[in-house]
């Protein structure tokens, strides 16, 4: 049996772009789903939270307490804020030194998320289409997880050397730091120098400085509205008192 869509009319177009919008759905869904079994079934999630418990407590809550200062949802300004979709003259070269200085104190501070996330992004793309960092790294990965598995029972005997989970941890992280510096110095000053070129070149361009009373803004809870009557009970009150 055989389907067919008419594409022919606006109706039978409709019907083709939600058939085709589906079918994407339908198969992104699919590859994440098997993403997601794979990861599962490798035992790295696993290997992860081992990793997570060995991290110390004090290490854990610095990290907690500078997410929750730093890293909040709501200093993630949004494409139009960040690019001044609709504000008239949103971009232009500040030609005084000090309101220069000013607006780019301003926007480093407002949009230092956007920022992050920028950087972040160009450090994944540029690793993804480097092979030699992702070989290395996928290498690394597997060192790792043969490490926590070869430790589970606390300690491994190397040739007569008994060597602690904790000891064997220590190690894995230098060598990950030496062999992280190598695979990806190149990519993090490349990295460096296209972000803080492009990040530069925003500060110094955006004005927002019709944000700049934003953080300062407080929400204010609770129902402020008054009943009618009452509203003119307590100002005939007052005008009695006065009187």
């Amino acid at each position: 049996m055989t389907m067919s869509v008419d594409t022919g009319s606006p109706a039978g177009a409709s019907n083709a772009s939600s058939f085709s919008a589906t079918a994407t759905t339908a198969a992104l869904g699919g590859l994440v789903g098997s993403a997601k079994e794979r990861w599962v079934s490798s035992g790295a999630s696993n290997a992860m939270m081992k990793v997570s418990d060995n991290i110390p407590q004090g290490t854990k809550d610095m990290f907690t307490e500078a997410k929750s200062k730093y890293f909040r949802r709501d200093h993630l300004r949004s494409p139009t804020v960040f690019f001044g979709i609709g504000e008239e003259k949103a971009f232009y070269f500040e030609q005084s030194p000090t309101l220069l200085v000013l607006r780019m104190k301003h926007n480093v501070s407002f949009f230092y998320l956007n920022y992050s996330i920028l950087t972040a992004i160009l450090f994944v793309l540029t690793v993804l289409v480097s092979p030699s960092s992702l070989i290395g790294m996928a290498l690394l990965g597997f060192a790792w997880m043969s490490v926590m598995k070869s430790t589970e029972s606390g300690s491994i005997q190397i040739k007569g050397l008994t060597v602690t989970q904790k000891q064997a941890t220590m190690g894995m992280t230098v060598l990950s730091a030496v062999v992280l510096f190598y695979l990806l110095s190149h990519i993090f000053w490349w990295t460096m120098f296209t972000s803080g070129f492009l990040v530069g070149a925003h500060a110094a361009f955006r004005d927002a400085s019709m944000h700049k009373d934003e953080e300062d803004r407080v929400d204010m809870v609770g129902d402020l509205s008054m009943n009618v009557e009452e509203e003119s009970a307590f100002l005939n009150n007052n005008l009695g008192d006065e009187v």
